[in-house]
């Protein structure tokens, strides 16, 4: 047979391989009896989880379940076997330091790993490992040491934006801020700078991690499918089907490259060497408390966690605070007034005190969460009261910031970017125990004090050099661009973000 004919056959089989897949994938998604069918909920969600799956997969699940929420009240069924809580106290109980509520499946489906990261794993003695090696390099007292290197990478971006900006009259702050927060977990994590910002162009590797989220939106909805296609390596001639297989392959080959990078650096007693975020993990290698492995599987973590959840958010600051005059003008006048007029001469600590600044941040991590979607966890074998209902042991509940955060009894006019609500006076504590962009309980987001100090930096580097920046309407840039499109994480619908100069 000739070699037309080859890979005619070898896809016809992987068609064949792809439907069988897809049918064995949605076996499990009808059921007769519902565990849950004593809440409230639309009436498909005591049968299936279809309806479900469809708005996950169209990057829509947050607001359809958002929208369930308003019709149905805080507890809602939103599948056989799962359902979400837009309820303080419940919120507080599934995501307690206790652990008592462990992680579901779902983490592992999602990110696609070979084995067990902080991320994925359900295992809590392995999970509390993870974190003693890996949280106290990311701690905001030993943030400190690595600040030089995070400022030197903001300051680039700043610079790069100001360039392009002059150029071609609008900027892309998208782009920008995901080279920005891509090299900054680079170079903490492996020693060395991916250097996107200096190249300016998006790389293979940046362009696999923008496509992530449709990648484990597709991995967690047809796992046995993705782990055959993966296992074997058939491709298949449906585009959506081969992108999840495409992703863990390159990550898993970017994660591998960069650790060998960093190995290479020590064996050279590279004097420039810095320590770096990964540099206890590496240590328990040595001293074998964990394998190879384990360490790209936590490095895939990384460099995802690090890349885009923080270009997301300084995208909808800027965005946000441009689009609201008098919000942008109070801004440019704290850091006017309160700084240093040289750059050099204040550290992230002054910025920590600039009360107006820091309620912007946390107003767009309010409506702009990078993570706003469902975080879902076990009910014990004991089973749980919440809310007023009884959840049998082995169901899922979960709370969803996209949801505790644009209720109105705590954030009243939620729809409003309205950084006031933040200043001292005007913060409640439902409001600080809604809060959740960064995750909750002992699983909260170990990175969260890194994006921050990523956020004050840029953002006032951004207002100070751009006071009067504004959206662009260049290239037919609309408010339509920034619709939010949700896997997992959150990224504008129209994939940029035009600013320009004024």
């Amino acid at each position: 047979m000739d070699t037309m004919g080859d890979m005619g056959l070898f896809y016809i089989v992987g068609a064949a391989v792809a439907l069988l897949s897809l049918a064995m994938s949605f076996s499990g998604s009808f059921t007769l009896r519902s565990k849950l069918s004593h809440l409230p909920g639309p009436w498909y969600s005591k049968y299936t989880d279809l309806v479900l799956l469809y708005q996950w997969l169209r990057g829509n699940r947050s607001v359809y379940v958002h929208n369930l929420h308003a019709r149905y009240g805080p507890v809602v069924r939103i599948s056989p076997r799962e359902a979400d809580l837009c309820d303080i106290d419940a919120k507080r109980i599934i995501y307690s330091t206790k652990e008592t509520f462990v992680k579901s499946s779902f983490y592992e489906l999602l990110a696609g790993n070979s084995g067990e990261s902080v991320f994925t794993t359900r295992d809590i003695d392995i999970h509390r490992k993870y974190r003693r090696m890996l949280s106290q390099p990311l701690s905001e007292s030993s943030l400190k040491t690595v600040e030089p290197i995070v400022r030197s990478r903001v300051d680039l971006a700043i610079k790069r934006m100001g360039e392009v900006m002059q150029t071609q009259g609008a900027v892309d702050v998208f782009k920008w801020a995901f080279f920005m927060a891509t090299d900054v977990i680079g170079e903490l994590t492996f020693g060395e700078s991916f250097k996107t910002l200096e190249k300016g162009e998006a790389t293979e590797y940046v362009l696999t991690l923008q496509k992530i989220g449709k990648a484990g939106a597709i991995r967690s909805a047809f796992p046995r499918l993705v782990k055959f296609l993966l296992r074997f390596r058939i491709p298949t001639p449906i585009d959506a089907l081969n992108l999840p297989v495409a992703v863990t392959i390159d990550l898993k080959k970017y994660a591998v490259e960069s650790l060998q990078r960093y190995y290479r650096l020590v064996k050279a007693d590279d004097v420039s060497l810095q320590q770096t975020l990964f540099t206890k993990v590496f240590k328990a290698e040595e001293e074998e408390r964990l394998t190879f492995d384990e360490i790209v599987d936590n490095a895939r973590t990384y460099l995802i966690a690090g890349s885009d959840t923080t270009a997301v958010s300084l995208t909808y600051l800027i965005w946000s605070v441009c689009s609201h005059k008098q919000v942008q003008e109070r801004l440019v006048e704290e850091v006017r007034t309160a700084l240093p007029a040289d750059d050099d001469d204040f550290a992230d600590h002054d910025l920590t005190q600039l009360p107006y600044l820091n309620a912007v941040i946390e107003e767009t991590l309010r409506l702009y969460s990078a993570a706003p979607s469902g975080l879902p966890r076990v009910v014990p074998a004991e089973g749980a009261d919440l809310s007023g209902y009884y959840f049998p042991p082995g169901v899922i509940v979960t709370s969803q910031a996209y949801s505790m955060h644009r209720a109105p009894e705590t954030f009243p006019d939620p729809y409003v970017f309205n950084p006031d609500r933040w200043l001292d006076g005007n913060v409640t504590k439902n409001m600080r125990d809604s809060f959740m962009p960064f995750g909750g309980g002992s699983r909260v987001c170990i990175g969260l004090h890194l994006a921050r100090m990523e956020l004050r930096l840029a953002s006032t580097l951004f207002f100070r050099n751009f006071p009067h920046a504004k959206v662009s309407s260049k290239q037919n840039m609309s408010s339509a661009d920034m619709v939010p499109t949700i896997f997992f994480i959150l990224f504008p619908q129209g994939k940029r973000c035009l600013i320009e100069a004024s």
